[in-house]
């Protein structure tokens, strides 16, 4: 296409670290494989439930859009290495110089705190042939996109600790196993061990579930035997998960910590034809301003297909109160927590009664003297979603924000210092965190999906309709919000109480 002009991709632009250091261009000749996922041809109606099938024919790539972008990439000298029209994904592979000139952006390397990584900065540009149908090229830029949710407690912390099975009897899980589901875990690094896996069920007189390593992008299972480093969120995530619905399979989703490689994990994890989950539980995240809009909407995008296809999206909404760790003296909130399409998982602390059988208190998770807090606020990428159109969401803290999502939508125990007594490369320990909260109600809704016969999917307005079936914070603060009565930025509706969710569900207010 000879008369071709190119125009900025909306959303696209990204900002270079502040603390990087230049340290040359990339090697043109390195290759490299992008993600360019295509716009839906429609959104799915918000409510309505497809089956695979069903959503494939309807919300998948057109065939005459993907055959526009196999030109675009023909054209400049770059292969397609793979199409998946169901997550309307198109990889496109080439050197670094090819792929440069295709998007009209600069690749350099800078140094980072983590080590080095490519980099680019500005707007990318797309044709103005497929302009229209692109919603964002991803791999170009590979800086750490995310982080782990998770604390470790120190030493004195375990006498106030549970297993995760005491902790489901606190919040009154309903019986089951979860046989039948899968529970997806998605791990940006890190790994675990079989024989760590057998030794803590065993412990735990709890029958071990089968765990299945999924490899995305070059992402694989490989322990680092550090259990301070991502091995930790690894382990927490499938132990938690694990002896909540040890008769669910729990499938492990590995992928670089990049913006496409977690992009990458979560639409695979959807729309695994093989393994079905029916829940996902993401423990990493970011500040919504470290995203850019392309990314967020993109991600956004797969967390409505996948409440059309009735999975669950359960998130961690962040360790660093309601700054979420950013140092501008400003609020910000965690993503993809505060996507309006996942349940956002805040943190509390828990104390239990005399004989460990109920909880005596239960306030906001927020140690100062250890410097974490539940994440929680108000979004500043996304308006308020329906479900939350009949509460009063206060204003952001922030001096002339305006209106948004509300974080988290629910919450449960997170606080290292009431953790969760765990295994991570041989070493037993108590690690706290949102990150434990997500697969904590990630198992809770596995034995949901078991008890009723049916996924309950997108359960988010069911919640809000029986908030009553979570137990209400009202002590406590993550900074610059306070709990109150009903809905509140700091444990959303409150933590589970199990069976009163169940009872809910089955009323017929199903998803």
């Amino acid at each position: 296409m000879t008369d071709r002009r190119y125009v900025p991709l909306q959303g696209s632009d990204r900002k270079l670290p502040t603390a990087a250091t230049l340290l040359g261009p990339v090697d043109p000749a390195q290759l490299l494989t992008l993600s360019l996922y295509l716009k839906p041809r429609e959104t799915p109606p918000a409510g309505r439930r497809f089956d695979r099938v069903e959503f494939a024919q309807r919300y998948g790539a057109a065939p005459d859009h993907i055959a526009r972008v196999e030109a675009y990439a023909r054209d400049h000298g770059l292969v397609v290495a793979d199409v998946d029209p169901v997550r309307r994904l198109v990889r496109i592979a080439g050197t670094a110089q090819a792929l440069g000139r295709a998007f009209r952006t600069k690749l350099d390397r800078y140094g980072i705190a983590t080590g080095e990584h490519r980099g680019r900065g500005g707007p990318l540009y797309v044709g103005d042939d497929i302009v229209d149908l692109v919603q964002g090229v991803f791999g170009l830029d590979d800086r750490p996109q995310a982080r782990a949710q998770f604390r470790i407690a120190p030493a004195s912390a375990t006498a106030s600790s549970f297993t995760p099975v005491q902790i489901a009897d606190l919040y009154g899980f309903p019986p089951g196993d979860g046989a039948g589901e899968t529970i997806a875990l998605i791990e940006l690094g890190g790994g675990f061990t079989p024989a760590d896996l057998a030794t803590y069920f065993k412990g735990l007189n709890v029958a071990p579930p089968k765990v299945t390593a999924v490899a995305v992008d070059g992402g694989r299972n490989a322990p680092t035997r550090d259990a301070g480093g991502p091995d930790g969120e690894v382990m927490l995530d499938i132990e938690v998960a694990g002896a909540l619905a040890p008769g669910a399979q729990i499938a492990v989703y590995f992928a670089p910590n990049t913006d496409q490689g977690f992009l990458d994990a979560v639409t695979q994890a959807i729309h695994d034809q093989t393994l079905k989950p029916s829940v996902v539980s993401i423990s990493w995240g970011g500040p919504e301003s470290a995203w850019t809009p392309a990314a967020a909407q993109a991600m956004d995008q797969a967390f409505h297909d996948a409440a059309s296809l009735g999975v669950t999206i359960c998130v961690a909404s962040g360790d660093g109160g309601s700054s979420d760790g950013v140092t501008d003296g400003k609020v910000h909130v965690d993503f993809p927590a505060s996507s309006p399409n996942v349940l956002g998982c805040g943190g509390t602390r828990v104390t239990a009664g005399a004989g460990g059988t109920a909880i005596a208190a239960e306030t906001v998770w927020n140690d100062g003297a250890q410097g974490g807090a539940g994440g929680g606020g108000i979004s500043a990428l996304f308006p308020p979603p329906a479900y939350q159109q009949a509460i009063a969401l206060p204003p952001s803290a922030n001096a002339g924000a305006g209106p948004g999502r509300g974080v988290p939508d629910v919450a449960g125990n997170a606080d290292p210092q009431s953790g969760y007594q765990v295994l991570v490369d041989g070493q037993s320990m108590v690690i706290g965190g949102t990150s434990a909260v997500a697969p904590l109600w990630a198992g809770l809704i596995a034995r949901l999906n078991a008890a009723l016969g049916h996924p309950v999917g997108f359960v988010n307005p069911q919640l809000y309709a029986h908030a009553a079936a979570c137990r209400d914070i009202v002590s406590g603060n993550n900074g610059a919000y306070q709990a109150g009565r009903g809905w509140d930025a700091c444990t959303g509706l409150g933590s589970p109480n199990g069976t009163a969710l169940l009872a809910a569900l089955k009323s017929g207010v199903s998803g």
